[in-house]
């Protein structure tokens, strides 16, 4: 399914649209050393192809990964044969220049330069840190964007209808939900979206393709468990729950009768610091400092001594105040994640270390709190979509009491301090 002409290309239309940069230089029959740079799946190596196949030029394929030296030499000679016999360019494109080394990339220098070859290099990398700064400067740097959810429907679309090259003869259908899951799971990768399509294809059979089927197919991997060890499970979930409830008794008892039955430690060490941050929180802040020195302990003493700074934390944690506040707060911000789109950093968050990143906005209205009184600033810091998203709760128990009153104070100012979109 990759494109075939420039006007295949989903996206990019700030590079590709009508009097654009890159569709100009094309439609003048120019063309320019470059670097692409964008998320993988967002169409370098299709745009690299397609710009050679429009210019009528050579088109060579260089891996940075699998080439060195010896073979840049090898191309700028045939690249100056070409070039004399048949009086056409040589476009080199370079996946994944940024892991080219200093004298790899230096190489090409003298080669762009005389306009032997045209350079496009490919990455996902930023070209301000890991291109050399003599050849980027003798490149132009294009930024691709990733797909958005429509464009990648779109791509999706298209691959269902084509008869020749897509899945038009495979007689399924899709649900519109279905479409909508992939373009999530593919998060602006288009090479994504195709492969997990292709796969809940296979999986539906000629049928209909749903957001079940999509669930299967898009899935990353799969957790195994060990079900003969059941009675473990049941330990573990007595002693968390024994936590939980504030007891110290049946807290202490089956961390003992974990321990006893043969246990590592390390593995009761472990839970102990999960439940100090999922189950205490910031109502106890000093809970994950000392199960972290309770493991440190064990693994000070060994057993059989270390045990009792594991009976430690057990007891602190049984009467440390609760709250799981932290806890709902992160896997709600997990749920925003994979769910929402992943939208670019907001540029005024962004540092601009280098001329490159400064051109293009990179920190630009940001504003320094340390500067302002009470170093408070009314400044957005979400992405467009979840802006005014709210994740953290704090409780009223223990010192997260406290964390809570700041946290209102600093909403309050917010409200009161915020200027009109």
């Amino acid at each position: 399914m990759r494109p075939r002409s420039i006007d295949e290309i989903v996206g990019q239309e700030h590079l590709l649209g009508p009097g654009r940069v890159l569709r100009a230089a094309l439609e003048r029959g120019e063309l320019h050393s470059m670097i692409l740079w964008g998320p993988p799946g967002s169409g370098k190596t299709t745009l690299a192809s397609l710009m050679a196949h429009v210019m009528g030029a050579r088109f060579v394929a260089f891996s940075a990964v699998l080439s060195g030296v010896k073979e840049i030499r090898q191309v700028v000679a045939e690249a100056e044969t070409e070039r004399a016999r048949r009086r056409r360019c040589t476009i080199l494109f370079v996946d994944e220049i940024h892991r080219f080394n200093r004298a790899q990339q230096d190489a090409f220098l003298p080669h762009v330069e005389k306009g032997t070859l045209v350079l496009i290099g490919a990455t996902t990398e930023n070209p301000s840190f890991e291109v050399n700064g003599a050849l980027l400067s003798r490149c132009r740097v294009y930024v691709l964007r990733p797909l958005g959810e429509p464009e990648v429907i779109e791509i999706l679309r298209r691959a269902l209808a084509d008869r020749e090259r897509g899945l038009g003869t495979a007689g399924v259908s899709v649900a519109e939900d279905a479409l909508a899951h992939i373009a999530r799971l593919a998060n602006g990768d288009a090479r994504a979206a195709l492969n997990v399509l292709e796969l809940a294809s296979q999986l539906a059979a000629g049928g209909t393709i749903t957001a079940a089927t999509i669930r299967e197919a898009g899935q990353r991997r799969t957790l195994l468990y060990d079900k003969s060890g059941e009675e473990h499970y049941n330990l573990i979930s007595a002693l968390h729950k024994s936590l939980r409830d504030s007891d110290p008794d049946a807290s202490l008892y089956w961390m003992t009768r974990m321990l006893d039955s043969g246990e590592d430690p390390l593995y009761v060490a472990r839970r102990l610091v999960r439940f100090a941050s999922e189950d205490v929180g910031n109502a106890d802040p000093q809970a994950l400092t000392l199960t972290l020195a309770a493991k440190e302990a064990y693994d000070f003493l060994g057993s059989p001594e270390g045990e009792l700074a594991l009976a430690q934390a057990t007891l602190y944690l049984a009467l440390a105040p609760k709250s799981n506040a932290a806890y709902v707060a992160y896997n709600e911000a997990r749920a925003d994640v994979e769910a929402a789109p992943a939208e670019p950093v907001p540029l005024h968050l962004r540092n601009a270390p280098t001329g490159l990143m400064k051109d293009l906005g990179y920190g630009q209205s940001y504003q320094y709190a340390h500067d302002a009184p009470d170093a408070r600033v009314d400044q957005e810091h979400l992405p467009e979509s979840l802006r005014g998203r709210r994740y953290y709760r704090p409780t009223d128990r223990g010192l997260e009491a406290e964390v809570a009153r700041r946290l209102e104070d600093w909403r309050r100012w917010r409200s009161e301090h915020r200027r009109p979109s």
